[in-house]
């Protein structure tokens, strides 16, 4: 595997070059050349690098379907934006961590200041938006955490009471909706929308007693990894049997551990890997725990990198799973060992804190 510390040097351009675009069509042309730069500049690009120019390109887009999409409805007569508004992502953009065939995750903060026109402009903007996206090649949320919904596109006040709603039912599918904004990231317009997001949800997760307890339900839960042997556990059955589930089997696993430290101790990072290394500076999690997660996450990234990946008509997508071929290498093999190794570490650990924090409820 290559080196996984960023060099800050990388022989990919820093930047899509989005000067010529005016239309969805033109943003799908222009984003599919980037993600072609990024495909062929795999082997020689540093994997945090890589990544970093992966999630570039996904902002930069974003923003210019924004432009397009404002642009557009004021030809049409809706006018401009009635009030303030913040674009944000969740998921693994939220994270910084998306691939190049990442879906849509994302929603608006709007501002409270009153217009007649509020309503009527954001739903049918918020439509278009992702419409817009869609066309430019990012599939629609199958769990429809997208801007076009009103779950995920809401006043400020709208958010604060719903994010009071999801911390306060304990139940696993409202926890779940408020797990997935903990990584909210700000993309585009008024950032202290997003900052007030931020720092109410921050506030309801410390005043919240039962909550943390609630959350970490949700985290222990991942499939098998690792047999008694301490063999790679493979699908059994489909399409995919006698191959590994990547995202679930290590990267879900680590990234859902290290969101429960970093709100545990009040950390604002949404990246995993800087949620893992501020934990370590602050001694905030035993060393002989963080580091291991923190080499497995890097050897999750690399494997989630390379897992199958097809195209149509310019959009990529991947099963997220590693074939039989290459588990059959012994390096990939060594790999997985490696990081499913401290999947099970963490998850050992994180299931005496929750048999601890269910022994103080009774």
């Amino acid at each position: 595997m290559e080196p996984l510390k960023s060099t800050g040097q990388s022989p990919l351009k820093n930047r899509v070059n989005l000067k010529n675009v005016d239309s969805a069509f033109t943003l799908k042309q222009a984003r599919m050349k980037r993600q072609e730069e990024l495909q062929n500049g795999i082997d020689e690009t540093n994997i945090l690098d890589w990544y970093q120019h992966v999630n570039d390109l996904h902002d930069a887009i974003a923003r210019k379907a924004i432009e397009l999409t404002e642009k557009e409805m004021w030809k049409e007569g809706f006018g401009q934006a009635p009030v303030p508004y913040a674009f944000v992502v969740f998921g693994s953009s939220g994270r910084r961590e998306a691939t190049l065939w990442s879906d849509q995750d994302n929603g608006m903060i709007i501002s409270d200041e009153e217009h007649p026109d509020k309503e009527r402009f954001f739903k049918e903007f918020g439509i278009r938006l992702s419409n817009m996206l869609e066309s430019a090649g990012y599939a629609k949320c199958e769990g429809k955490v997208m801007c076009s919904e009103a779950l995920w596109a809401r006043t400020l006040s709208s958010w604060r009471e719903q994010l009071s709603e999801w911390s306060s039912d304990l139940q696993w599918e409202p926890v779940r909706y408020f797990i997935i904004a903990a990584d909210m990231r700000h993309v585009a317009g008024d950032l202290a929308l997003s900052n007030q997001f931020q720092e109410y949800f921050s506030s309801l997760f410390e005043s919240t007693p039962d909550l943390s307890a609630a959350v970490l339900r949700n985290t222990v839960k991942h499939k098998a990894t690792l047999n008694i042997l301490g063999q790679v556990v493979k699908e059994r059955f489909g399409e995919h049997a006698g191959e590994f589930d990547v995202k679930y089997g290590m990267y879900i696993p680590l990234v859902n551990s290290g969101r429960y430290f970093a709100l545990q101790h009040g950390l604002k990072e949404t990246n995993t890997l800087q949620r893992l290394k501020k934990l370590s500076t602050l001694e905030a999690a035993p060393s002989n725990l963080i580091e291991p997660c923190e080499k497995a996450f890097l050897i999750a990234l690399h494997l989630r990198r390379s897992a199958q990946m097809k195209e149509d008509h310019g959009v990529l997508s991947s099963s997220g799973y590693i074939d039989q071929s290459r588990l059959k290498e012994k390096n990939t093999l060594y790999e997985l060992r490696v990081g499913l190794s401290a999947v099970k570490k963490v998850h050992r650990n994180l299931q005496r804190q929750l048999r601890f924090a269910e022994r103080g409820r009774i």
